[in-house]
């Protein structure tokens, strides 16, 4: 389970350090790809080979489609190098807003890569009580 939040900088060459403790997790080889809510997702191979597997298995709607595309082609394997850094594919970095500063985040079973600009943007009006509150409600889930 992936936890945590590290704060890093993407640079010139769209080179990202994922921190150790992700990577461990993560394997030698993991995949990057678009995310939702405006970041990316950083996941282990296996999980990946499983959602994809998920995804072609889908009814063949116009929705599955539009998701099939939205995932499938912006997904790439990746390998850190000997410093732990990635490459982030430049559409990726574009569709992220990866600028300079950039936040991984821990998200169970991925990890998230935010502009950190846009991570502060996206908590929105809702507190987190209201947000725990109402999915408390609505789904029966109980928080620490």
């Amino acid at each position: 389970m992936f936890m945590g939040e590290f704060n890093h900088t993407i640079d010139p060459k769209n080179r990202i350090i994922v921190p150790a403790k992700f990577r461990d997790e993560l394997g030698e080889n993991f995949v990057i790809s678009a995310g939702l809510d405006g970041c990316l997702y950083l996941t282990k191979k296996s999980s990946w080979e499983a959602f994809s597997q998920q995804l072609s298995e889908l009814p063949f709607t116009a929705e599955t489609r539009k998701l099939q595309r939205h995932f499938m082609r912006n997904a790439q394997e990746c390998e850190p190098d000997k410093q732990g850094r990635i490459l982030v594919p430049q559409n990726l970095k574009e569709m992220a807003g990866l600028d300079k500063e950039v936040v991984l985040l821990g998200s169970g079973s991925k990890v998230e890569i935010w502009s950190k600009e846009r991570l502060d943007a996206e908590t929105g009006d809702a507190t987190m009580e209201e947000i725990t509150e109402s999915m408390s409600q609505k789904y029966g889930l109980r928080f620490c």
